[in-house]
């Protein structure tokens, strides 16, 4: 009994490892369109939520930087770990003695959303690395962009950017504002507790810097088509 227990739960660890292996392909396609886990128990669970899939073209580029220039300065540049910044994470946690903000990257948390959960765990953010690094390997850099903002949870039933920018500014994506775009991604690391449509002033302030970095972006973002 004991030893079938143990194949039964070997086996069920090779299977979870083995969907990312074969969905991380897949989800180049330009014409897949993917769901988060979060979107899965929102369905499994009978709640309602809002995703309204949006073609990187049809995003306003101003939104894209804004992003980048919030989650993930160094993008274009890393292969889906920014391992200088994972350092400074790690000698601050030593330091300190407890966990910072985790240092994800752009690609790391499109994995995590893709096929891992919420919160904070050493264990999940040890899955996200290799998760992330295979991931920059298979899909270039404007796909894993346009993954991630068509996934990324933007408030309560809230899932892509296309989704927030009718729920939040009552326009399509191509639409957004420069302000607008900022005051978006700023409110990405705490989706439901920041409104970009009733920003607080600490928020307005955050979009204010956003707002600054996507304008002298320059180079940083030029991995990303037309933007």
């Amino acid at each position: 009994m004991i030893r079938r227990t143990l194949h039964a739960a070997a086996f069920a660890i090779v299977l979870l490892a083995a969907i990312p292996l074969v969905l991380v392909p897949i989800y180049a396609l330009p014409f897949v369109r993917p769901v988060s886990t979060l979107m899965l128990a929102e369905h499994f669970s009978f709640q309602p939520f809002e995703r309204e899939w949006t073609p990187l073209e049809k995003i306003s580029p101003v939104l894209v930087r804004s992003v980048m220039m919030s989650e993930d300065g160094q993008y274009c540049f890393h292969g889906g770990v920014d391992w200088n910044a994972m350092r400074s994470v790690v000698d601050q946690a030593i330091g300190d003695g407890e966990a910072s903000r985790g240092a994800s990257t752009i690609p790391m948390q499109t994995v995590k959303n893709l096929f891992l959960w919420n919160g904070r765990s050493y264990l999940r953010k040890g899955l996200e690395l290799p998760l992330a690094l295979y991931a920059d390997l298979i899909w270039s850099k404007s796909r894993t962009m346009e993954l991630y903002l068509n996934i990324a949870e933007w408030g309560n039933g809230i899932y892509g950017v296309g989704a927030a920018s009718r729920y939040y500014f009552n326009k399509p994506a191509s639409e957004l504002s420069a302000r607008q775009a900022a005051l978006l991604a700023v409110a990405l690391p705490s989706p439901l507790t920041r409104d970009p449509a009733n920003p607080s002033a600490g928020l307005r302030r955050l979009a204010g810097t956003v707002e600054a970095r996507a304008r002298a972006s320059g180079d940083y973002i030029g991995c990303i088509d037309g933007v």
